[in-house]
């Protein structure tokens, strides 16, 4: 069986007595290797690999660093194939959707190429008599990642590409489910021309998790995954007196209105709501149509495009989506639907019990539609994750405004209109993080930033982008004046010669 370890300068091989974790095989639910799960003990190791080389690299000046992020955005795309081949075959998600996981990812490390311009500081001449006031942005020391299952490429890539171009070392902590690609990335980072021990990668669960928000010689910590994982990695990080960005769930709402374009959003639909199994903290899983008529037309449009969606194995070209990541999942998500159901919701299109022929033992769910959710539902409050979209019906605009501003999350919303007045007045208004007008999936482009509001997001700060430069790095401002003349007292203005 295929064993997957750590990547720590100096460590070499399997360690035998570590705990393992099983990494499953979606497609077949067959387990196809099994990662060292590491302690304190591992972690005090790489920090101290760490804390060796982040001085000599935060010292090197900033165009030298730009090559090192551009040789490693050349080596990835290189072995994209490779990598998306790797994530497709751990986490589910089918192989054209892992080359965007990548390329995502690379995007951010692009504009991590661009660090000489985005960490250049502030500069005023003659702010007082003879009084210049200039900042600098310098690195925080040694930063960490903890990044979840459902997008082991661009998440990882999202955290350590602006917090090591910046000139921090970055510990990376990766989802056990699926950590083989973020290993590699680490190993192509080295072979792009990074020192050893700049970019590590540490295996591991709970008890790596709390040792990382621990660790006195951690400056920051960047999170994302569950809300509820979120908000504890926050206030036990921040309790030990790191910066903390922590990211949380999501319920995106999709808002549908009479006048928009209904198979668009049907198209847009089918991507958003069941791309990548659901998986997505970007997904877009609750529909809001204005008005009876517009949810029965959306509705009957619905139907056979869902149908018609092909569920596959991760290596099916021709599939619109793969399994969910363990067994586990499946089970949680079919109890989703199952508690839907039981709270009265109208199952249109039932994916429980979904089996693809000739892969019986895979972790497949069906396409799931739901129809006369309401607000009360516990299956409307939570977070699903999976290949499920529920219909809310909203009696009116304001109705519909309502429905994502007062939900726990506040991750990302879209609404569908042809109007730009009502579209103009839902982003002013709406209570919820990035917002797309006519975009299923508003995640912004790697030069603004990602985050959300509520329980989605905690901390003040968003991913990437300037954002992203700025959580990683810390501002010193200077305030400096030169008194004229020499060591005489005199005043006068001598310019130094070459002896």
């Amino acid at each position: 069986m295929r064993q997957i370890d750590h990547f720590i300068q100096g460590f070499e091989g399997s360690d035998a007595s570590a705990r393992k974790h099983q990494i499953w095989n979606p497609s077949t639910g067959e387990v196809q290797a099994e990662v060292s799960l590491g302690d304190a003990a591992l972690l005090d190791r790489a920090i101290a690999n760490a804390k060796k080389v982040q001085p000599e690299w935060a010292a090197t000046n900033p165009q030298k660093r730009a090559r090192v992020m551009f040789e490693f955005k050349r080596l990835v795309e290189e072995h994209k194939q490779e990598l998306a081949e790797l994530l497709s075959s751990e986490h589910g998600k089918v192989v054209d959707d892992a080359h965007g996981d990548v390329q995502r990812g690379l995007e951010v490390i692009e504009y991590a190429c661009g660090i000489p311009q985005v960490q250049k500081g502030e500069y005023t001449n003659g702010a007082g008599p003879g009084i210049d006031v200039y900042s600098m942005r310098q690195p925080l020391g040694i930063g960490a990642g903890i990044t979840p299952f459902n997008f082991p490429a661009m998440i990882p890539m999202w955290m350590f590409g602006m917090a090591v171009a910046a000139g921090n070392a970055f510990i990376l902590k990766p989802s056990e489910r699926d950590p083989s690609v973020p290993v590699r990335l680490a190993e192509l980072f080295v072979e792009a021309g990074a020192p050893e021990g700049l970019l590590q990668v540490v295996n591991g669960d709970k008890e790596m998790v709390d040792a990382i928000l621990d660790h006195e010689d951690i400056a920051a910590v960047s999170f994302v995954g569950s809300s509820d994982i979120a908000h504890y990695v926050y206030k036990r990080g921040v309790a030990a007196g790191k910066r903390v960005q922590a990211m949380g769930g999501a319920k995106n709402h999709g808002i549908v209105m009479p006048d928009a374009d209904l198979d668009q959003v049907v198209n847009d639909l089918s991507g958003a709501a069941f791309g990548s199994a659901g998986e997505r903290c970007m997904a877009l899983p609750v529909v809001v149509p204005v008005g009876e008529d517009t949810a029965e037309r959306l509705k009957e449009k619905l139907i056979p495009a869902i149908n018609a969606l092909r569920v596959g194995v991760s290596t099916d070209k021709d599939a619109h989506y793969g399994p969910v990541v363990t067994p586990e999942h499946k089970q949680r998500v079919e109890d989703w639907i199952t508690t839907a159901e039981n709270e009265g919701g109208e199952i249109v299109i039932d994916g429980r019990d979904f089996t693809l022929q000739g892969h019986e033992d895979g972790f497949f769910v069906g396409p799931t539609l739901i129809d006369h959710v309401t607000p009360d539902m516990e299956s409307y409050k939570e977070e699903i994750f999976g290949p499920v979209l529920q219909i809310v019906r909203a009696t009116d605009f304001e109705h519909a405004l309502k429905l994502p501003s007062d939900h726990q999350y506040g991750n990302g919303v879209a609404i569908f209109t042809r109007n730009g007045q009502a579209a103009r007045e839902f982003a002013h208004r709406v209570n919820v993080g990035m917002v797309g007008i006519n975009v299923p999936i508003p995640v912004p482009v790697s030069y603004h930033s990602f985050g959300g509001w509520k329980r989605s997001g905690f901390g003040d700060a968003d991913q990437y982008g300037m954002e992203g430069m700025r959580f990683w790095t810390k501002a010193k401002k200077v305030t400096q004046r030169w008194p004229d003349g020499g060591g005489d007292g005199s005043n006068a203005f001598v310019i130094p010669t070459m002896g």
